[in-house]
This record gives C-alpha cells, sequence and structure tokens, in this order.
C-alpha cells in the first residue's frame, strides 16, 4: 500500500476506523459492504514497452514484439494462478462481533459466529456514568444475540472481574448456555447466580490450562485456554481455533516474572501458535499509553513491608479492590510478619475472600480473621481492618467510615489508612472526597501518588509489543479500552512491522468477516447499553434519565386542583407543593403570586369551556413555568394534577 498520504505523526488515515471509511465513501461497488483494512492487494502488472529494451540494429522489431509478447502472457499466466491458489486459500467465514468494551472501559462482551454457532468470550458490566442517576449498572446490548440464540454454544470466561462477568446473571435468565471459566472464576460466577436465584438452574463448567492444551469443543469453534497475569488468578487469554483460522483473545493480560501465586504468563504457548500461524490476535489495549513495563505486584508487598513498620501504634485500614487477591495476600503475610489481627469489611470482600479461601487462592492462618463486630475488644497495634471503598463509591465500607456512616468502625486521629488503588477515570473526584473526609477526621491517609501501594493488571507498550512478536498475527484488533487507548495500540502495532491495513479499529456492534484470506467490516448489528435500575432492566432510557437530571438540577413543583364539570368552577385549590425548588416556608409570597396566576389561567380556560384536561395542564403548566422563571431563573419540572367531581 502507497504510504505516501499517512501521517507521520500517528495512524493517520492509513488505519482508520468504519465509521471514517464510511464518511470516505470506502465502499465496493455494487454491494453495501464496507471494504476496510482489506488485506489482498491486486498487483499493477506493468506492461513491457519497446524502451525496455536495447536498440540494438541486430534485434529485428518482430524479435522485440514476440518477446514482449511472451513477457505478457507469462505474467498473465502467474497472475491467474496467484488468484487461482488465493481462491483455494479461502476458508468458511468467520465473524467477529464486538457486543461491548470498545471506546470505554467495562462491558466487555465478544462474540464470535461460524455458519450455525456461536461462541461468547465474557459478559461485563460498567458503573454508571455520573449522567446516570439513579442506575445501579450497565450492561451491554445483545439483541442480536436473543434473535440468534438457537446458535449459541457457551460462554467462555477469561477471568472474574466484574467488567467481565458482571452481565451474566441478566443474560442467563434470557439465555440459558453453559458457562466456562477457571475454578476461581466459576466460583465468583456461582456466587453472582446465587444472589440472584439462578445457580440451580445454570450449568457452570470449571476447566484449566492444560500442557495437553486441551480444546474445548463448541461447534465448528474450539477454545483453548491459556494461562496469563492479571490482578486476580486463573486469568486466561484464549486461542478460538477456527475453521478459517486461530484468533487469539488475550483477556486482560501483563507479563509479571514474579507473580504473588501461579505461574507467570504462557509466553512459550503463544509462540507456539504465533509459528503455527495466527490469523488475528485481539489485545487488551488498557495501557497502551504507558512506556515499559508493567511492575510485579511483589513490589507493592515491599511497600507494604515499610508502610506497617510505619503505621506502628496505630490501626491499620487497607482499601483495595475486593478481587486483587494477590494484594489481599500480601496484606495477610504482612498481618501474619506484625502480630496483627485481620477483619473484612464489605459484603464483595468478604464474599471474594470466603471463596478464595475455599479455593486454595487464598491462604489465611487458622485464627488470623475476627469478626468486624469484635474489633473494638482488639488493641489498635493488634488490628488490621481490610475493606472495599477504593474508589469513593458512594455506598461502600471506606466511603461510609469517611462520614460517619459505619456502624462498626469510628474513625479516629488513631488510624493509618492506606487506599490501595489508582481511581479508575471518572472516580478521581469520589476518592479524593473519602480522602479528605478521613483527614479532617484526624487519620492519616496514604494513597497511590505519595507510596507505590498500587500496580496495574494491564499491559504497557512493551509487554504488548512482545504479544504482537510472539503471535505475529495477520490481522490485528486492539480491544478493551477507550478510543485513545485503543487508537494508541493500534500505532504501537503499526510500529513493530503489523502491516497497516491489517489493522482494524471496530467499533461495538461491527460485524468483521473474514474468510482467512481477508477480513472486511460487512456490517452492523444492534449495539450499546442497557441499564439495570433496581430489579428493571432496560426501563430506563433517555427520557426517564432527562427527567431525573432535570428534577437533580431545578426541583419540582406539582399543581394540584378540583373542578366541577357541570359547574366549569373551581371547587379547590390549586395547591403548590415544592420539593428540590424553593422551602416554602421561606418563599410564601412567590408561591402565593404563582398560586393567583394558575387561578386566573384556569379560570379563563373553564370560561371558555376548556374542559379537557390535556388542555388546562399545558395552560397552567406554561403560565406557571414562565413566571418562575421571570422571577428564579430556574426551571423546575412542573407537574399538574386535575381531579374531577
Amino acid at each position: 500500500m502507497n504510504n505516501s498520504n499517512a501521517n507521520s505523526n500517528g495512524i493517520g488515515s492509513a488505519v482508520r476506523s468504519p465509521r471514517q471509511a464510511r464518511q470516505k465513501g470506502n465502499y465496493g461497488k455494487g454491494d453495501n459492504k464496507r471494504k476496510y483494512h482489506v488485506s489482498g492487494k491486486s498487483r499493477n502488472l506493468e506492461r513491457p514497452t519497446t524502451s525496455s529494451f536495447k536498440h540494438d540494429s541486430a534485434i529485428s522489431p518482430n524479435l522485440k514484439n514476440g518477446t514482449a509478447m511472451v513477457n505478457r502472457s507469462a505474467k498473465k499466466q502467474q497472475s491467474q494462478q496467484n488468484n487461482k491458489k488465493r481462491d483455494a486459500q479461502r476458508k468458511t467465514h468467520v465473524k467477529i462481533i464486538p457486543i461491548g468494551g470498545l471506546y470505554e472501559i467495562g462491558k466487555n462482551m465478544t462474540a464470535i459466529e461460524c455458519v450455525n454457532d456461536i461462541v461468547i468470550v465474557d459478559c461485563g458490566m460498567a458503573f454508571p456514568d455520573a449522567d446516570m442517576p439513579g442506575v445501579d449498572i450497565v450492561i451491554p446490548d445483545y439483541t442480536y444475540l436473543e434473535q440468534n440464540k438457537e446458535k449459541i454454544r457457551g460462554i467462555v470466561l477469561t477471568h472474574g472481574h466484574e467488567d467481565h462477568i458482571g452481565g451474566l446473571p441478566y443474560f442467563l435468565k434470557k439465555i440459558n448456555v453453559p458457562v466456562y471459566g477457571t475454578p476461581l472464576t466459576i466460583g465468583l460466577v456461582e456466587g453472582k447466580l446465587r444472589e440472584h436465584n439462578l445457580l440451580d438452574q445454570c450449568r457452570l463448567i470449571c476447566e484449566t490450562p492444560s500442557a495437553s492444551h486441551n480444546t474445548i469443543k463448541l461447534g465448528c469453534i474450539g477454545v483453548e485456554f491459556i494461562r496469563v497475569n492479571h490482578s486476580i488468578p486463573d486469568a486466561v487469554g484464549m486461542a478460538i481455533k477456527t475453521p478459517a483460522g486461530v484468533i487469539i483473545h488475550t483477556g486482560d493480560f501483563k507479563v509479571d516474572y514474579t507473580p504473588i501465586s501461579g505461574e507467570i504468563i504462557d509466553l512459550a504457548r503463544f509462540a507456539e501458535l504465533g509459528q503455527k500461524g495466527v490469523l488475528a490476535l485481539m489485545s487488551d489495549s488498557t495501557n497502551s499509553e504507558r512506556q515499559g513495563f508493567t511492575k510485579s505486584e511483589r513490589n507493592v508487598g515491599d511497600s507494604f513491608e515499610k508502610l506497617f513498620a510505619m503505621a506502628d501504634k496505630k490501626r491499620l485500614i487497607i482499601a483495595t479492590f475486593s478481587s486483587n487477591i494477590h494484594r489481599i495476600q500480601q496484606i495477610v503475610d504482612n498481618c501474619i510478619r506484625t502480630g496483627r489481627k485481620a477483619a473484612i469489611s464489605g459484603r464483595s470482600m468478604v464474599n471474594v475472600i470466603s471463596k478464595s479461601i475455599e479455593l486454595g487462592y487464598l491462604k489465611v492462618p487458622d485464627g488470623l480473621l475476627v469478626d468486624i463486630d469484635s474489633i473494638n475488644s482488639i488493641p489498635a497495634q493488634n488490628l488490621c481492618i481490610i475493606t472495599t471503598g477504593s474508589q469513593g463509591e458512594p455506598m461502600s465500607a471506606l466511603t461510609r467510615m469517611s462520614s460517619k456512616m459505619h456502624r462498626q468502625v469510628s474513625i479516629s486521629p488513631n488510624d493509618f489508612i492506606i487506599i490501595s488503588a489508582t481511581p479508575i477515570p471518572g472516580n478521581e473526584k469520589s476518592v479524593n472526597c473519602v480522602v479528605n473526609e478521613l483527614m479532617q477526621l484526624g487519620a492519616e491517609v496514604i494513597y497511590e501518588s505519595m507510596y507505590e501501594v498500587h500496580v496495574s493488571g494491564h499491559a504497557c507498550q512493551e509487554e504488548q509489543k512482545l504479544m504482537l512478536a510472539l503471535t505475529k498475527p495477520k490481522f490485528f484488533i486492539p480491544v478493551h479500552g477507550e478510543y485513545k487507548h485503543i487508537t494508541r495500540h493500534a500505532r504501537t502495532a503499526k510500529e513493530i512491522g503489523i502491516d497497516e491495513e491489517n489493522i482494524i479499529i471496530a467499533h461495538n456492534g461491527d460485524v468483521i468477516e473474514t474468510d482467512g484470506v481477508d477480513m472486511n467490516v460487512t456490517g452492523t448489528v444492534p449495539s450499546g447499553q442497557v441499564l439495570v435500575d433496581g430489579l428493571g432492566v432496560g426501563d430506563v432510557g433517555a427520557i426517564v434519565l432527562r427527567d431525573r437530571a432535570h428534577l437533580s438540577q431545578d426541583g419540582l413543583v406539582i399543581v394540584v386542583s378540583t373542578i366541577d364539570r357541570s359547574t366549569g368552577r373551581i371547587v379547590s385549590g390549586p395547591d403548590l407543593v415544592s420539593r428540590g425548588f424553593v422551602y416554602v416556608r421561606e418563599s410564601e409570597e412567590l408561591m402565593d403570586s404563582a398560586k393567583e396566576i394558575v387561578v386566573r389561567e384556569m379560570e379563563k380556560c373553564l370560561y371558555k369551556n376548556h374542559f379537557d384536561h390535556n388542555t388546562l395542564k399545558s395552560k397552567m403548566k406554561d403560565v406557571l413555568s414562565e413566571y418562575i422563571y421571570a422571577q428564579t431563573k430556574r426551571k423546575p419540572m412542573i407537574l399538574p394534577i386535575i381531579m374531577d367531581v
């Protein structure tokens, strides 16, 4: 491909998204398929001309023409042979459909489809944004999978983090298919399904990476688990074996040569697959902007040793992710070393630690753990509380401690608090608020910018390069990250020699189709987000969120009145009720004037025999809204209620 038009500062026009290709009119003739990042290149066969030959008088014109014809014929035959060989290499079409996880952090879900078989990789959730008031979690829109549920052969899970398993209960309620994962992942899934009363109805199957490279057969698709390192034990990447070729999905990974437990990532297996030939690599992009290598989890252990010594006679409180078993193990080890008891606070922390101890992933000696209700009987210097709340979540244990709402823990100057996590983008303000409140209560607070109390579980640039170099994929699809992460990962792939035409920056819902030779985005399926609020799934949409935002910003004014249809007179009211707008007792003049305006408007409508409720409500709403804005420059939601007698 001619690179003369590529942007030298980045990917530029060389690697473009399907939507960018669509805007540039990159369509094939005669159909609606997007011709995007096609690997096959047509050769420009140069026609020999007489200028290609030496002008020697000893060579006759007939001989020159004959030689040129022979060359043209030979090249034509070679081209035909290449095309035949190319056509012979084409295999059964396979579709890669990202349902979620692209241009966002969370709700990871990908479908691999081949003929009448679909295999789903992960089924995650995401936390709601600030503009989603009242929403509990966000899950992918899997309408396409519901429409093709008879094709689904199973779900394979890379690891047990919420952004990869959090959506499973909602999916399995609608489509009950087998779920495959490693023992800890399946153990965490069991807990989630038990909460939703689904455990007895679902089929959960444990699989582990093996030296014999066991393959899970799911129709015409096979899945092999490959050991990787991450911030939770039992994480795996996958070799997805399809008729078109092997697709490697790394899951969330990093390269840790000194892991706390388990073995290091199976780089040898990735390299072996690369030698045999990898059709496509789908790789974690989260840390694609960070140079170098991700530090080992053991670095945090070294910091803990120093911080435990600094705490001295104070009570220790450590907040971290409940799923970070390696981190919790290092806290436990330091408790053993310093003679401290450990108490657990936070429902998710209790559940994960219990399951990890049960399965042998967390080694805790008998007598070390104490009940949170009995902590007041233990001297401060002999106690460490392991808690949730490292992200400043509103109802988490640490947040409740900071706001004096925790039933068992009261913060004092005798507390030494460590927040062992980095704020997820968007959570910085919440975390800072919790830190400030804890400090105001007198506690000493340690967080990442002060000491090395957290390392990432995701690969940085050098590890991403290593994965690309080992697997040698024909096509590369960066996944798991925001747009800036995905495009930077694509640039890294280009820098180490991946053909820029073979790098695909897809969107959620894109159908990436391959026959083993070419790979194109050939269409789209429904995608997006489904909001979960309490027991309601999908019943909260844009209109409800708009109303909630309106209420949170300007409040509500309710106007209640009763009319007599037979006489056309107002029997009672109108009465005005304010919620979140003004305090009525301090704004009586405003409310009385507003009431008079509504009365005049109602009498005017009734005089004209406008008894229709919709007309009356509309008029009442208009005049009241106009008056309130003129007096206060606010626009509360106005809700008229009219009753008849």
